[in-house]
């Protein structure tokens, strides 16, 4: 009987021509397949960034690590809360966010002084983790930038359990020109930690989102800190020097170089 041949390996699969791709994205491409299904790792890999996005939704200022590191900024600290009183109430009521407590606007009264060019809010937003993470080295490039810049800072204000609308009843009461709000975005499969930048010029309590700029998507895999505090003091220059923001004010920081 003639000896059988050895098996012909399998054909080698051919090259994902996108999987290069990936070293550019974290956005979730080339995944591959395994039958009609997305591989085990990568299956895995998803129930991982969800679990990430959940945790940061329902994450919390971590003032024993924020308030010494927003001490050593040079400026008066204050802290407030919305009307939201917990976590849940904060997540089913976003209009509760946007309102200063009682406590609180009381708190800002007292503090107030004379006028002031900016006031920075940082807020957990929906995403506290982009705060505790990004706020501080953002703010240790920012401020020195905006003095230097002329700008007249107020005190720095950390918000819990805030919305962005809440820098406007913040701003109003503190007598700014302008306030920038600091604060966690809404956390996806790819970045559960992004800090979203937000200025808006003569704030006040009733303003809507088209009168306010954002920057977002700040933190070292996105916009890194160095680029966010260049482009948000070119904002918040020309806001004062236009005497406007929102949809007037366009970023045109790209074009400086050329």
């Amino acid at each position: 009987m003639p000896d059988q041949l050895p098996a012909l390996p399998p054909p080698a699969p051919e090259p994902d021509p996108w999987a290069g791709l990936r070293a550019f994205t974290a956005a979730r491409i080339a995944l591959g397949r395994t039958g009609t299904s997305v591989p085990l790792a990568e299956a895995l890999a998803f129930r991982l960034a969800h679990a990430h996005a959940r945790d940061a939704v329902y994450s919390v200022l971590d003032l024993d690590h924020l308030l010494p590191e927003l001490a050593g900024l040079d400026l008066p600290l204050c802290q407030v809360q919305s009307q939201a009183p917990d976590r849940p109430t904060y997540l089913r009521r976003p209009d509760l966010g946007r309102r200063l407590s009682d406590a609180s606007r009381a708190a800002l009264a007292e503090a107030a002084g004379s006028a002031c060019d900016v006031v920075v809010v940082l807020a957990d937003g929906l995403s506290a983790t982009a705060a505790n993470q990004h706020g501080g080295p953002l703010l240790r490039l920012l401020l020195p930038q905006l003095r230097a810049a002329g700008l007249r800072l107020g005190p720095l204000v950390l918000a819990e359990q805030a919305r962005v609308a809440l820098g406007d009843a913040v701003g109003d009461l503190l007598d700014a020109r302008l306030v920038l709000v600091l604060l966690g975005e809404r956390p996806g499969l790819s970045a559960p930690d992004s800090l979203g930048a937000y200025l808006t010029l003569g704030p006040r309590p009733g303003l809507t989102d088209e009168a306010r700029n954002c920057v977002s998507n700040i933190r070292p895999a996105g916009l890194p800190y160095p680029a966010a505090a260049d482009k948000l003091t070119w904002l918040l220059t020309e806001a004062l020097r236009r005497g406007l923001t929102g949809v007037a004010l366009k970023d045109e920081t790209d074009l400086l170089g050329s």
